[in-house]
């Protein structure tokens, strides 16, 4: 997700006050028995592992930011926390009513396609104002190979304005799980290493984040995903 300009600049581009559902802080049994069905198959068939769960906070605002090699990342990065999760999902998976319904209970919001980084920002801003947890991955997308580089913003730019903390999170494995392309997955071990959190960049004496804090503030979140990503790697063999 790329962002432009200071942490503030798209304030005047929000969605007017009660245009928006609030955000659900709450666990429905819909969302309780599909997080057990996941955290179950997640052991079960890739015996996944986790090291430095007590690195992330138990309360407020927290920006999980995984490397995303995998398909399967978005349900084993499940594993970090028991606190409620919430994703971003293209807006045509709600075009029936009842399974937007079926979505937002189990904490997915929508995002335009055609204004994506903009939606998508004001969206997560949301889920972290009301101090709840949000899965982005930095990377923007899944891609392949043992480098971290080239990080989208979002992720600094939503920590700046919201407060938020970021745990970086690397995940080794699966990838050989489930590659790029492939629909079926394979039954081989995913390890994940949490990460130190890393505190939002701090604002100008007038409220703003500069271009500079926010490169710097993804420079050290690059540095800290490669890191973990190598550990995790290393502990299961394969990417």
């Amino acid at each position: 997700m790329a962002v432009s300009g200071d942490a503030d600049r798209d304030r005047g581009a929000a969605t007017p006050p009660g245009d928006e559902p609030e955000v659900d802080t709450g666990t429905n049994p819909i969302y309780r028995f599909l997080r057990g069905l996941v955290h179950l198959v997640n052991r079960l068939a890739f015996r996944t592992t986790v090291e430095g769960v007590e690195l992330v906070p138990r309360e407020g605002p927290v920006i999980i930011a995984p490397v995303h090699r995998s398909f399967i990342d978005f349900f084993v990065a499940s594993e970090v926390t028991d606190r409620k999760l919430h994703y971003m999902a293209k807006d045509s998976l709600f075009a029936n009513p009842r399974f937007g319904r079926f979505l937002l209970s189990v904490g997915a919001f929508p995002v335009h396609r055609e204004s994506a980084d903009r939606e998508a920002l004001r969206r997560a801003q949301r889920v972290l104002d009301a101090g709840e947890v949000l899965v982005q991955f930095p990377e923007g997308e899944r891609r392949s190979g043992p480098v971290v580089g080239d990080l989208h913003e979002g992720v600094a730019f939503l920590a700046a304005r919201t407060g938020a903390t970021i745990v970086p999170v690397g995940i080794g494995g699966s990838a050989s799980v489930m590659p790029k392309g492939k629909k079926v997955p394979r039954p081989r071990r995913i390890h994940l290493v949490v990460g130190e959190p890393i505190a939002p960049a701090p604002r100008t004496g007038g409220g703003r984040v500069s271009r500079s804090g926010l490169r710097q503030m993804t420079d050290e979140l690059t540095a800290s995903i490669q890191e973990l990503y190598d550990r995790a790697v290393a502990s299961t063999g394969r990417y």
